[in-house]
């Protein structure tokens, strides 16, 4: 069926479509949760809560085009209540290898997710929503409850700062490696 009747469906009440949707989109939602809070279960708990909350709310949805917008703004705003409620260091052993940088070793990837985690919240949600969950730069805008180009200024800065925290630029802003973010 139709992802659009899907939701349509899912927003006059059938929860089976609702159920449906949130299959269709399980792995992204997961792969962003994981980015937040950075562990296995947490990120589980925070796909649960927000497919709970989705339940709970979908009637609310006033135009079936903004769903997978409106559920991944659920799916931030838990994944911050679980890091608010743990306040806790994640050892290192617990980060498990990611499928969108195979190309990376596992010490760069361990930097790359570090140094994603110390960005300010409003780079670090621009970022993580563009080059993580490939939403185009108005979904974001949407999402982050910003204008277009705010988003892209944020992305630009974001950018800058991994390059910096990363090495990628010297004290004069000159490039030391060729590699791109």
């Amino acid at each position: 069926m139709n992802e659009l009747k899907l939701i349509k469906k899912a927003i006059k009440g059938n929860k089976k479509c609702l159920q449906e949707l949130l299959i269709l989109h399980s792995d992204q939602l997961y792969r962003t949760a994981y980015v937040y809070v950075r562990n296995r279960e947490d990120a589980l708990d925070v796909v649960q809560e927000t497919s709970y909350k989705a339940f709970l709310s979908i009637s609310q949805l006033k135009n079936e085009h903004f769903f997978l917008t409106w559920l991944t703004r659920i799916l931030i705003n838990c994944a911050f209540d679980v890091l608010r409620k743990s306040k806790k260091e994640i050892p290192i052993d617990n980060l498990i290898e990611r499928e969108f940088d195979r190309g990376v070793t596992g010490a760069e990837r361990l930097d790359l997710l570090e140094a994603i985690n110390q960005l300010n919240e409003k780079y670090k949600n621009a970022i993580i929503l563009f080059y993580f969950q490939d939403l185009p730069i108005s979904d974001v805008a949407k999402i982050m409850n910003i204008p277009e180009n705010t988003v892209k200024t944020y992305l630009s800065r974001g950018k800058e700062r991994l390059k910096k925290m990363l090495g990628g630029m010297n004290h004069n802003g000159e490039k030391l490696i060729s590699k791109s973010i």
